[in-house]
C-alpha cells in the first residue's frame, strides 16, 4: 500500500510504500518519546520525498550515525535515517496523513540501544 505523508506545515511531504497491517515500534529514549514519534522503518527504496528538500533541517548526536531530519518552518518530525539501519528510512506514523487501518506497536527498549539494537537491524531489508 503506497501511504502519503507529510510534516504540520505540509512543507515536507512524501509517500512510501508498506503492508497494509503496520510492523511499527515505540522507543522509549529520550529524543523519540519527546518527540512522539511511533517509527516505521521501511527499505529507503520504499520511501519518496515528494517536497521540501530545502525545509529539512538534520540534527545528529552521539555516534552521529543516525540523521534526525525535521521541518525548519513548523519543527515536526516526519522521517529520519536511524542508527540501526542507516540504509533505509524510519517514518513517523503519527506523520502520515491517511492512518493505516491496522498499526501493530512493539514497545521498544531505547534507553538501553546498545543491548537492544539488534532486535531492529533486520527491518531495511527490501524483500
Amino acid at each position: 500500500m503506497l501511504y502519503q505523508g507529510s510534516c504540520h506545515c505540509r512543507a515536507i511531504t512524501f509517500s512510501v510504500e508498506a503492508p497494509d497491517v503496520i510492523e511499527a515500534d515505540y522507543c522509549n529514549c529520550s529524543v523519540c518519546a519527546k518527540a512522539g514519534f511511533i517509527h516505521l522503518i521501511v527499505p529507503l527504496s520504499r520511501f519518496e520525498l515528494l517536497s521540501g528538500e530545502d525545509s529539512i533541517s538534520t540534527y545528529t548526536f552521539g555516534s552521529g550515525i543516525a540523521k534526525h531530519t525535521f521541518c525548519k518552518v513548523c519543527g515536526s518530525k516526519p522521517f529520519y535515517t536511524p542508527r540501526s539501519n542507516p540504509d533505509g528510512i524510519d517514518v513517523n506514523v503519527n506523520c502520515l496523513d491517511t492512518k493505516p487501518s491496522n498499526v501493530n506497536i512493539t514497545n521498544f527498549d531505547g534507553q538501553n540501544w546498545e543491548k537492544n539494537a539488534h532486535t531492529l537491524a533486520h527491518k531495511s531489508v527490501d524483500k
